[in-house]
């Protein structure tokens, strides 16, 4: 099968292990961005199979239509709400997705905790002081992580393994979430404020995990983050469309967050220097590396390349839109 793999910037795919589940196969791999669904359904006019990137393409019902007659399958790991499958349907392109099955993402839990040390620590301007010759004299006093009041928004995996690893550190941690989360975590004995503004005004850090829906979108307001008190530190390793818009770098210029520490940015990827964000002094900036380790890479799309060995061999599974398949077979 010819096979097409879709935004590895980093073009790190070829060289892990589960690379190898694809041997016989020929394979091509796009470390770009299309830059529209033209050029997209051009270059996968040949393929037989396209594995996405998590959600760095989405997958429209234009882009569908391009692509009937082309592809076979499309194939890939988690959550899916970029992926229109009835239009993939309606163009007679399998669509399968692994279900994450085996726990919550590590790499980002750790990622998260590494952002709560660089920004209470000053880590960015301490790295920088060291470089230009000032040792200790350029750069803010930081402060311990253990004491500090840690708000984890979501109750999920992710957050409770970020729970896990900040009370190890001497963090105090609570939670808020929706109205279901709460009472999961409230049986679970877990400390919640009396109200969402309290979450915000007593957390000397904000964590954000949750999922990006149509639901959850913009759910954080700018009067959210106005309520949050001077010196605090908002991370997000989750999805930018969670905040309003513009309402982080509001609360920033307005001084009622210190730091921001973000690996997630409303257009990405982000490749223009002085992007409003990216430049921010306020701003600890990560390129979307939560989930980009060697590890859970590999373990991931080891996963997604089962899926089209499976459909190689006439046995797909995992599949979302399973009419097309056995519309095929009849």
């Amino acid at each position: 099968m010819k096979v097409h793999i879709l935004d590895d910037w980093y073009d790190s795919l070829r060289g892990l292990p589960s690379f190898g589940l694809l041997a016989g196969h020929e394979v091509t791999i796009w470390t770009d961005r299309a830059a529209d669904d033209e050029v997209l359904a051009r270059r996968l006019s040949d393929a037989d199979a396209v594995v996405l990137f998590r959600d760095r393409t989405a997958v429209t019902a234009s882009l569908a239509a391009r692509l009937q007659g082309g592809p076979r399958l499309i194939a890939m790991r988690g959550q899916h709400g970029h992926v229109d499958a009835d239009a993939l349907t309606r163009a007679g392109i399998l669509f399968c997705a692994r279900k994450a099955r085996d726990g919550a993402s590590r790499s980002t839990a750790e990622l998260t905790m590494g952002l709560v040390i660089a920004g209470l620590r000053y880590l960015p301007d301490q790295i920088a002081s060291a470089r230009a010759g000032h040792w200790q004299g350029a750069a803010p006093l930081g402060r311990n992580v253990a004491g500090q009041r840690l708000g984890l928004y979501g109750y999920g995996g992710i957050a409770k393994l970020v729970a896990g690893f900040a009370r190890a550190m001497g963090m105090e941690v609570r939670f808020w979430a929706s109205d279901q989360g709460r009472d999961r975590a409230a049986a679970d004995g877990e400390d919640l404020p009396a109200t969402r503004r309290d979450f915000f005004a007593q957390s000397d850090v904000v964590s954000i995990h949750k999922r990006l829906t149509p639901d959850t979108r913009a759910e954080i307001t700018q009067g959210d983050l106005m309520a949050m008190r001077p010196g605090s530190l908002l991370i997000n390793t989750s999805r930018a469309g969670l905040i309003a818009e513009g309402a982080v770098l509001q609360a920033l210029e307005a001084g009622r967050i210190e730091r921001a520490a973000l690996d997630v940015f409303p257009q990405e990827p982000v490749t223009d220097p002085a992007d409003p964000l990216l430049s921010h002094p306020g701003v600890i900036p990560t390129p979307h590396i939560g989930f980009i380790t060697r590890e859970e890479l590999d373990r991931q799309f080891g996963q997604i390349y089962d899926l089209v060995n499976a459909h190689a061999r006439g046995e797909p599974f995992d599949m979302v839109n399973p009419a097309v398949w056995t519309r095929d077979r009849n």
